[in-house]
């Protein structure tokens, strides 16, 4: 990215992007849970909302006139969709039939500190970061704040115990986004990211069929009782969480910083919990608030010599874009 793109960015239009990925993104849990909670089958819920939106985006670039089938690119997109939306957004989905979303929000701020611990191709580098050691140490500590009064329930009587097996799946389901971000970003691919995401989410989209079939989503389904409120949210995720903030996403990184982007991490969680307790009436004890504010003090950490480096022009390449709720 040279400077001449950063000042020639609208500097209003950065703001209406930054805007949209910190709102949008943010808020993408409280709409899932409004849809699920609805009535609004949870695999059915995601093989509508990425379909849709790949097929949307996938006729938006026919129209563009961009090449469709590079088969490596659809066979990569393939296998980072499954990592990145059938597994880790798949267990966000899923565990929304339980958890509250701003539970969910906080666990699913994990994912930078699996990044670290799964790249062994620059655990050389990494390991050897003071800050960043330093961060995964403080980010596991948050981590042990989440859990910590589930695993506590276990042990005491007339304890809470329902939670914990699906805060444990959703951890797994994070473990999901990190490696589909790193297959992502060490497998190259050729054409626009438009494409690239477009076949993610139309292939890892039909796997949601199956999986809906396997949980009996359909059996005994009234699409007509279910409310306007969980339509109107599958909308919300169609237009705006999964095609407009993924295209302000795009346009910010090929005009602002990478890590001027990347703060979104630091603000959805934040919105997530704000919204959820705020309008679903969510009960979040001071405990994970604790644990959610200590893994993003880590987080800082860990990408503080990245921010150090930022001087340095850097051309943003399509395999480093990544699609975040």
């Amino acid at each position: 990215m040279s400077l001449s793109q950063q000042k020639n960015a609208p500097p209003l239009l950065v703001i209406i992007a930054f805007a949209t990925i910190y709102i949008v993104w943010g808020s993408t849990y409280f709409f899932i849970g409004k849809a699920v909670q609805g009535g609004l089958p949870p695999f059915l819920l995601a093989f509508m909302r990425y379909f849709t939106a790949g097929l949307l985006l996938m006729l938006w670039c026919i129209i563009r006139g961009e090449k469709i089938f590079i088969w490596k690119n659809i066979i990569h997109a393939t296998v980072s969709g499954i990592l990145l939306l059938f597994i880790a957004n798949g267990t966000v989905t899923w565990s929304e039939q339980i958890l509250p979303s701003a539970m969910v929000a906080i666990i699913v701020s994990c994912p930078p500190l699996w990044i670290v611990l799964l790249d062994y191709k620059n655990w050389k580098i990494n390991l050897r970061n003071k800050s960043t050691v330093t961060g995964l140490i403080i980010g596991f500590i948050g981590v042990l704040l989440l859990f910590g009064e589930q695993v506590g329930n276990i042990f005491s009587t007339g304890g809470d115990q329902s939670r914990l097996p699906w805060m444990l799946l959703l951890l797994f389901g994070t473990l999901g986004f990190a490696s589909g971000s790193l297959y992502f970003k060490y497998n190259v691919t050729t054409g626009s990211a438009a494409v690239n995401t477009s076949w993610q989410m139309l292939t890892t989209g039909i796997l949601f069929i199956p999986a809906s079939f396997i949980h009996q989503e359909f059996n005994g389904l009234d699409l007509k009782s279910i409310p306007g409120s969980s339509w109107f949210s599958l909308l919300y995720l169609i237009f705006l969480g999964s095609i407009a903030a993924f295209s302000a996403y795009v346009w910010l990184l090929q005009v602002r910083p990478a890590t001027q982007v990347s703060t979104y991490a630091y603000v959805n969680p934040v919105l997530a919990v704000i919204l959820g307790v705020l309008f679903a009436h969510e009960h979040i004890s001071w405990m994970q608030i604790s644990g959610l504010f200590v893994i993003l003090g880590s987080v800082l950490l860990i990408n503080l010599s990245k921010y150090r480096k930022e001087k340095q022009p850097k051309v943003v390449k399509s395999e480093e874009l990544e699609l975040i709720s």
